[in-house]
């Protein structure tokens, strides 16, 4: 039995998408438990880029089962055009190799409205969601009013409740934000339509995986967003409507606890975030341009799920610290070295301080950033390309230093360090 998590140690976009494609070469089963379309993982392999948003990574692997867990949120339009992507791509989609949990709970284009509206009437205090329905979505799940994948088995029932789910969403949308209705019939019959095609991809993903653990087969858990996003443990109310963190593996795929062996906490060698809220070492300029780009190249820092360029700023160890202990990480995976050649010096984040006081964790979790101005530590770089790099010993010694600096700085291993886009541009220590 093996069972590794692969967890965002950051505030999403950390590359967990190459990191899962390159450890699914070793899994049978890959399993998403959080989150919606608001997610986007990005694998390259050879000429080819795929963007996923809701089919777990690992499915690129030719030999996984992909396995949508009930802790997410799914619209079944982006998931029907993301499974035709993928087989014009020339991945294997079919109900054999991709199952959905009964469990997990359907967007609705009620919610997207819902979505929009509230955004739009935060006007400046807007929370920078990505207006996908996600919040609604799992608002209607607390609420216990939510439509679950299991009703799209009777095709019938099913756009009986869409119907009345819109007539609903519609006494909102024009009494609380004097947005325009949706035509609830229109969305029954379209709706109807997608429960046709999914039906048979509907299944119990829990005693799937059970059934896999208890056979000695290796399973990995994908996650979406990151660490800082989560609901309770993030920059609240700057994050996500589930929980990213990797206790949230176990209730959004309906696993026990104690099956866990590694929990692989993937962070860049930078930081970024889309969107609002707290980022203490966010930077600007020059240094901001070169560690974004230019949005030409898909490796880049704009959102792989908006488009939108992603703030930037120098690795944070603080955070990164806390985002270790909140999950149980075991290890941690490097992305984007390769972006950090010929910046000369580095910074690390070691401390906050404020007030004449210095503290390195968090004292009161990371929601009120406000007050603390980074504590920063100054680091040699090298200009050597690394992109071509394999092996630990043929790193500059100065990326080899700033890797061991994050290592004594969070307490784990790093395993992992990525030099590039490509599947083969992993260094394995």
């Amino acid at each position: 039995m093996v069972f590794n998590i692969i967890i965002g140690a950051q505030w999403g976009d950390e590359g967990k998408g190459r990191v899962v494609d390159l450890l699914a070469a070793e899994a049978d089963y890959v399993a998403r438990y959080s989150g919606g379309d608001n997610a986007g993982h990005t694998v390259t392999v050879g000429d080819k880029t795929f963007k996923l948003h809701l089919i777990p990574s690992g499915v690129i692997q030719p030999h996984t089962v992909g396995l949508l867990g009930n802790g997410m949120v799914i619209n079944p339009a982006v998931l029907l055009s993301e499974m035709e992507k993928l087989r014009k791509a020339g991945v294997y989609i079919m109900p054999e190799r991709v199952r959905i949990s009964y469990a997990a709970h359907i967007i609705t284009p009620g919610h997207i409205a819902l979505d929009q509206a509230r955004e739009k009437a935060r006007g400046t205090d807007k929370i920078g969601t990505t207006q996908r329905g996600i919040g609604p979505a799992y608002n209607d799940k607390a609420a216990r009013s939510g439509i679950r994948m299991e009703a799209l088995l009777s095709q019938e029932t099913f756009a009986d409740a869409i119907k009345t789910h819109t007539e609903k969403i519609n006494q909102q949308l024009t009494a609380l934000y004097d947005a325009p209705p949706l035509d609830p019939q229109a969305v029954a019959l379209e709706y109807a339509g997608y429960a046709q095609v999914l039906a048979p991809y509907i299944d119990d993903v829990s005693t799937i995986l059970a059934k896999a653990l208890d056979n000695g087969q290796t399973v990995l858990a994908e996650g979406a967003q990151g660490t800082l996003l989560d609901l309770d443990h993030g920059t609240y109310p700057f994050v996500t409507s589930s929980t990213p963190t990797a206790p949230g593996t176990l209730v959004g795929l309906g696993i026990g606890v104690g099956k866990t062996n590694r929990v692989i906490g993937v962070t860049k060698a930078f930081q970024t975030r889309v969107g609002e809220g707290p980022f203490p070492t966010e930077i600007f300029g020059d240094e901001a341009i070169r560690l974004r780009g230019t949005g030409e190249n898909p490796w880049d820092e704009f959102g792989t799920t908006t488009g939108r360029p992603r703030r930037v700023g120098w690795l944070d160890s603080v955070l990164l610290r806390y985002a270790a202990r909140v999950n149980g990480l075991t290890e941690l995976a490097i992305t984007k070295l390769d972006v950090l050649t010929k910046l000369n010096p580095l910074r690390i984040c070691t401390a906050y301080k404020t007030n004449g006081k210095t503290f390195e964790n968090l004292p009161l979790g990371p929601s009120d950033l406000s007050p603390f101005e980074p504590v920063f530590e100054k680091l040699p770089g090298w200009e050597k390309d690394v992109c071509g790099v394999r092996r630990w010993d043929d790193l500059p010694v100065q990326a080899q230093e700033y890797i061991q600096r994050i290592e004594a700085l969070v307490g784990l291993p790093v395993k992992l360090i990525s030099v590039g886009p490509e599947r083969d541009q992993i260094i394995r220590r």
